[in-house]
């Protein structure tokens, strides 16, 4: 499986992973401003009747692209879903501490759905079976179960890191620069 490439927008917000025949596309367009990256990936095509040569695109692994689908909205949400958030919490309980496989973790509501909680970022942790089914219908304080780290949400270099599992090391490098100190994915 090759790897994705990072699309950002013109200022330099990531917007897109784009498989790499779609970043090629893009190039030969005219629609990529500019690129970075260690990492490039070249396409050969046919002979030029004119010069005879082979004809060569590449690109980069993080390219920036001009056009209306590639504006980034630096407050876009990023949905949730298990595997993002069992990515942002590191797969840790926040109840108990301890590290679990993705079979045995929960989503769990730190204000629980039908007490009025919302399933939103600020409102769910990742949570071992067991601590999930011993806190219950209840809000941590009347569980006596205090969490271990707050429940935030992913800012949008987070959350392309959290929605892709074969990040090269440049594109990486990349979006941990606009990831906050404060984020457990910079521990």
């Amino acid at each position: 499986m090759a790897h994705l490439v990072l699309a950002l927008d013109v200022a330099g917000t990531p917007v897109h992973w784009v498989d790499i025949e779609k970043a090629i596309c893009l190039h030969v367009a005219g629609r990529v401003a500019w690129e970075l990256g260690e990492n490039t990936v070249t396409y050969r095509g046919g002979t030029s009747r004119l010069t005879g040569l082979v004809s060569t695109v590449s690109t980069a692994s993080i390219i920036a692209v001009r056009g209306r689908e590639f504006r980034g909205d630096r407050s876009a949400s990023i949905s949730i879903s298990r595997e993002r958030l069992f990515a942002r919490d590191k797969h840790i309980c926040g109840y108990c501490g301890g590290c679990f496989p993705e079979a045995e973790l929960t989503i769990e509501h730190v204000r629980p759905e039908s007490r009025g909680g919302a399933n939103t970022w600020e409102n769910v942790v990742t949570a071992c079976r067991s601590c999930n089914q011993r806190k219950g219908n209840r809000t941590p304080e009347q569980a006596g179960m205090p969490l271990l780290y707050l429940p935030y949400r992913p800012n949008r270099w987070e959350g392309m890191i959290l929605r892709n599992r074969r990040i090269l090391a440049d594109q990486m490098e990349f979006l941990m620069a606009g990831v906050p100190t404060t984020s457990r994915l910079a521990g």
